[in-house]
């Protein structure tokens, strides 16, 4: 039985897809890296170090060094964070802020599960951080998804086992963590047609049908 449900946070919550993808392309026409959407789409829900071995996959110059790459990622960081200063209450719906207050009447426990290491500073721009019980984020893993580890931790900080948990994700990576992680895996967006999903949803205020 559900007790908790753990929310991915891009893209289900928020939407900041657009801010990475600002980021990540100043980054690649800088180095003359080749980057467009599809490539992006490959880097949803990866961490940070991740990513960039991906975006690098087309780069044909020297070879860099393990402390190059994390100063790539930072500078990647660094435009991400100033394009999350933009952010305002207004980027969360009415219909997220209802849900997620339903949710809680209801009983339910709720965390945020995101590798993003800026979780906590996306949720207080736009004002969200007391919707939740707790957040699990990139600043306490050390996996990125698929591996369950931030929803494995979702689940201690909320004191549940994680068969009491749902997951609400929109990145088949992320159903695939949810899996592993024995958790009830709910898709939405891209991932509501993946078919390791156990239960797809239209939107976020479905979820008041499905936990009832």
């Amino acid at each position: 039985m559900v007790k908790g449900i753990i929310f991915d946070l891009d893209g289900v919550l928020v939407f900041t897809d657009k801010f990475h993808y600002k980021a990540w392309k100043g980054l690649a026409d800088r180095m003359g890296i080749e980057f467009n959407e599809e490539i992006n789409n490959r880097l949803r829900g990866v961490g940070r170090m991740d990513s960039l071995e991906i975006i690098l996959e087309r780069y044909t110059g020297e070879p860099l060094t393990q402390e190059e790459k994390v100063a790539l990622t930072e500078e990647k960081n660094d435009a991400y964070k100033e394009l999350l200063s933009t952010m305002t209450p207004d980027d969360v719906t009415r219909e997220v802020r209802d849900t997620l207050a339903e949710l809680r009447n209801r009983g339910y426990k709720l965390s945020v599960g995101s590798s993003s290491k800026n979780t906590k500073y996306i949720l207080d721009r736009v004002d969200l951080k007391d919707a939740f019980d707790a957040v699990s984020d990139g600043t306490n893993i050390t996996k990125s998804k698929p591996d369950p580890e931030v929803f494995l931790k979702g689940a201690e900080f909320l004191g549940l086992e994680p068969e009491d948990c749902a997951v609400i994700e929109d990145a088949p990576a992320g159903i695939d963590a949810a899996k592993a992680g024995n958790m009830l895996a709910v898709g939405i967006g891209e991932a509501a047609s993946y078919d390791k999903t156990d239960v797809s949803i239209d939107s976020i205020a479905d979820l008041l049908k499905v936990f009832e």
